[in-house]
């Protein structure tokens, strides 16, 4: 796996501690969001929590029923072998294994059981004893912001780029769940500023729809993508910030279709395709003679008039210049063709043959009944007025 581009286009599904303990949901839930996985065709992590919870919880507080985090982490317990099943089973369907270790062990556990991408949880930005460990592995490192402040942020960057560790950072809205007013998608641009060449995401933990925020992320320039994740099974209620398999499916068709209207990464300006420069050619009016001109004569703007359609090999209104001569004679109400003045476009092989590719072609009543001949040495030199062939290409 290639460590620079390891966090592009990743979605990371937390299934945290929604196993409750019991190896076969954990397995259960990992299979049903494989298959999810797969068929949309995206490229996904399924992200553990690992606790030594024998250390993690002080053993004078273990009794403590009214203390949720305590009650839940105790219920939740899974051995290391359990775990390594489960790590296994991602693998297996095709995902990357991935945990928040939320002890100094755990990070050890992350090692044993060679999850590639490490996760630092919002409550642990400042968890220097933690991050020091995690970072001692040298494996890439995504953290959420949730509830940090800008030197909490800034300390923290600096930190893995000293180290040289890939980094992402997700924007975070630690508030489960989270209403819609509350995500604050523009800090996504914010973040973008701030750390130039990190990887920026968006964790998230709306609950009213599962396609806006995504949608909007992604064309803010957010490349990871993190959810909750969990199966409506055997009666156990399901948080409303976590996604169920089929929310899932919209959450990744949301991110494909965002990605299909977004086109090309936004770091410079687009090639148009030549579909949309023939379309566009449709409207450009060509250069037309008032009067019968002779051969030979200065061509003034009172002598001509612009109007569609422009034909094939006619001058348009982007390469029209004052002065340029007729080196061939022009009918009144007829076309002026580039192989007809001396101007710098008809010496230009390359400029010539787009003039002659665009354009619609021309009937045969409709031209001068003058054949299309290689140009002759200009008449006559004269400064040109004009804009440059380059911007009359890109107009």
């Amino acid at each position: 796996m290639n460590r620079d581009n390891i966090f592009d286009d990743l979605f990371v599904l937390e299934l945290a501690n929604n196993h409750w303990g019991d190896l076969n949901r954990g397995l259960k839930i990992i299979s049903d969001y494989g298959k999810i996985v797969r068929f949309n065709n995206v490229r996904a992590a399924i992200k553990l929590q690992f606790r030594n919870v024998d250390t993690f919880i002080h053993k004078d507080y273990r009794n403590r029923t009214d203390v949720r985090y305590i009650k839940k982490t105790l219920a939740t317990k899974m051995s290391h072998d359990e775990y390594a099943s489960m790590v296994n089973a991602i693998r297996r369907n095709s995902c990357i294994p991935m945990a928040s270790p939320f002890d100094e062990d755990s990070v050890d556990l992350c090692v044993k059981l060679d999850l590639p991408i490490i996760k630092i949880a919002s409550a642990d930005m400042n968890d220097w004893i933690l991050i020091e460990k995690i970072a001692s592995t040298k494996r890439p490192v995504i953290a959420s912001t949730g509830g940090s402040s800008l030197k909490d942020m800034d300390d923290l960057v600096h930190f893995f780029e000293k180290r040289n560790i890939p980094f992402a950072i997700n924007h975070c809205v630690s508030l489960y769940p989270s209403e819609d007013n509350e995500l604050e998608l523009n800090q996504i641009d914010f973040l973008k500023d701030r750390y130039p060449g990190h990887t920026i995401g968006f964790s998230t933990h709306e609950y009213h729809n599962w396609e806006y925020s995504v949608m909007i992320a992604y064309a803010k320039g957010a490349r990871t993508f993190e959810r909750h994740i969990d199966i409506d099974k055997d009666g156990i209620p399901v948080a409303p910030y976590c996604s169920l398999p089929h929310h899932a499916d919209k959450w990744f068709k949301a991110f494909q279709k965002a990605k299909e209207m977004s086109g090309a990464p936004g770091t410079a300006k687009r090639i148009p395709p030549l579909s949309e420069i023939k379309y566009l050619d449709e409207t450009v009016r060509g250069v037309y003679a008032k009067y019968d001109l002779p051969k030979g004569h200065k061509i003034s703007d009172s002598d001509l008039f612009l109007a569609i359609p422009l034909l094939k090999g006619q001058i348009s209104c982007r390469e029209l210049m004052s002065g340029e001569i007729l080196i061939k004679e022009c009918h009144k109400d007829k076309p002026i063709f580039i192989d007809m003045i001396d101007s710098p476009y008809a010496y230009n092989e390359t400029l010539k043959k787009y003039i002659y590719d665009r354009g619609i072609p021309m009937k045969p009543d409709q031209g001068n009944g003058l054949k299309k001949e290689k140009s002759k040495k200009p008449l006559v030199k004269t400064k040109q007025s004009a804009r440059t062939t380059s911007a009359r290409l890109q107009a």
